[in-house]
């Protein structure tokens, strides 16, 4: 069983800590949830204890190929038992092409894909797989980012296409593909609402995830888009308070949109875990007091723990059951940001705390593999709930700042995409310069260089070789 407690204690540092609230950062729906008993330190010594990293002895990863497929075999994995003993579904946290690549990690029991405007940045920065497809755009006079959504809607339809089995026998209840609205989105709610409805329809998969930001302006968002039938992978949730207005827009959206039948509208919660602690790590190095420092690598999975908790508290009494007498199905929680990034922690640390019925863990090449090679399936996200919120209060008496940390989590993840998003933008420029795609036949009247008359002429992006 994976656990949290015996870690190795990274270096301390002697920074200040950024102030904390007066109350509790928990949302009122779990506050009832908290336990009377104070935390010490028996939290710290807890079964809750960490496992060496193992070597991995199997290769599941999707290498972008220039050509053809990786062309792997898959036997029965632990992904098959997390699925069918447990309930929660794996899905994998890549995209690339040629998407044909995706069929051995179907074969070895991955039930969907996510993706996103960095995973997009590398896949086609680092490919010429998409080189055929954007000279043709660029050449029909498609715009750099009309073009770059044209190469993402491909790779969406294409995956769609192969996690439609199992959406199928699913009944809808799996097999969705991730695409994110663009991250310049992220301060715009009507903006987001368009895209959404944009995407929606020119991928027009009925497995198609629109993945929207969980940012205050985006969350009314969510509501309006989840009103007009379209599914959501809501995304870049890092708090619990953040987390629960979530919560409320899918149901509020449910309730607006007047469907008599709402078992195809959808959704997700993507709930960001490793991240939590990368933060959060470093704050409690700079307090560097000894029972700081022992709670290093403790907070992600406890706040991760208490997510699921309000969860079950939220899908549950009359509000939600009358939805579910219209087919109404609950949005899962998605935990994201599964990869370690701390190489002294376990590499399963943010997969196997958090095995649960209804959840679904998106897992890039790194937890992936791992969790093949030597993860163990059993029931462990609600196994110690007393543990997670005296780890989670512990972390306040200490001085941090729960919303805090989610406000300054979100801010660095928008930032993180946008830069994402316009780096590619400009790899594909540089791509079509380097090509020489950005052509356009003109007709032009009047003379040319060498003084003719030019009935027809070039214009060229790349700089004037003619100074």
């Amino acid at each position: 069983m994976a656990t949290i407690s015996k870690l190795t204690n990274p270096a301390v540092s002697s920074s200040s800590l950024k102030p904390r609230s007066s109350s509790s950062s928990l949302p009122k729906s779990l506050i009832s949830l908290q336990t009377k008993t104070g935390f010490n330190s028996k939290v710290a010594s807890s079964q809750l204890t960490l496992r060496n990293n193992h070597p991995l002895k199997a290769s599941l990863v999707v290498k972008c190929s220039q050509s053809g497929g990786n062309g792997s075999s898959a036997k029965r994995t632990t992904l098959h038992d997390l699925y069918e003993q447990e309930g929660q579904s794996p899905w994998y946290d890549n995209l690339c092409r040629p998407v044909t690549d995706l069929l051995p990690l179907i074969a070895s029991g991955v039930r969907g894909v996510t993706s996103n405007p960095a995973i997009f940045q590398k896949a086609i920065s680092s490919s010429n797989a998409y080189n055929d497809q954007f000279r043709e755009l660029v050449q029909s006079g498609k715009d750099i980012e009309a073009a770059y959504w044209e190469l993402v809607i491909k790779d969406i339809q294409d995956a769609c296409k192969l996690f439609e089995s199992i959406y199928d026998e699913t009944n809808g209840g799996d097999g969705y593909v991730s695409v994110e609205v663009s991250p310049r989105l992220a301060d715009d709610t009507q903006g987001t609402v368009e895209a959404a409805k944009w995407l929606h329809k020119v991928v027009n998969r009925p497995n198609v995830y629109i993945k929207i930001p969980a940012t205050a302006p985006c969350v009314p968002s969510i509501k309006e888009v989840i009103s007009q039938g379209i599914s959501v992978n809501v995304t870049l949730i890092f708090s619990l308070a953040r987390y629960e207005e979530v919560i409320d827009a899918y149901l509020d959206g449910l309730e607006a949109s007047g469907l008599s039948d709402l078992s195809r509208v959808t959704s997700v919660a993507s709930f960001f875990v490793s991240r939590v602690d990368t933060l959060i790590d470093k704050m409690l190095e700079k307090i560097g007091t000894p029972e700081a420092l022992d709670l290093r690598g403790k907070a992600a999975v406890a706040q991760a723990a208490l997510a699921y908790q309000l969860y079950q508290k939220k899908f549950s009494g009359p509000r939600w059951d009358a939805l579910v007498k219209k087919g109404a199905k609950k949005q899962r929680l998605l935990w994201a940001s599964t990869s370690v990034k701390n190489p002294a922690y376990p590499d399963t640390l943010y997969v196997a705390p958090l095995i649960g019925p209804d959840t679904v863990s998106t897992m890039p090449d790194q937890a992936l593999q791992a969790f093949v090679d030597h993860g163990a399936v059993s029931r462990t996200i609600d196994l110690n709930v007393s543990e997670a919120e005296g780890i989670y209060s512990a972390l306040e008496k200490l001085g941090i700042d729960w919303n805090y940390v989610g406000t300054q989590l979100e801010l660095e993840g928008v930032d993180s995409f946008k830069k994402s998003f316009d780096s590619l933008l400009d790899t594909l420029q540089e791509k079509a310069n380097s090509l020489k795609l950005c052509i356009k036949p003109v007709i032009v009247v009047g003379q040319s260089r060498d003084g003719n008359r030019a009935d027809m002429g070039w214009i060229y992006s790349a700089p004037d070789p003619y100074p």
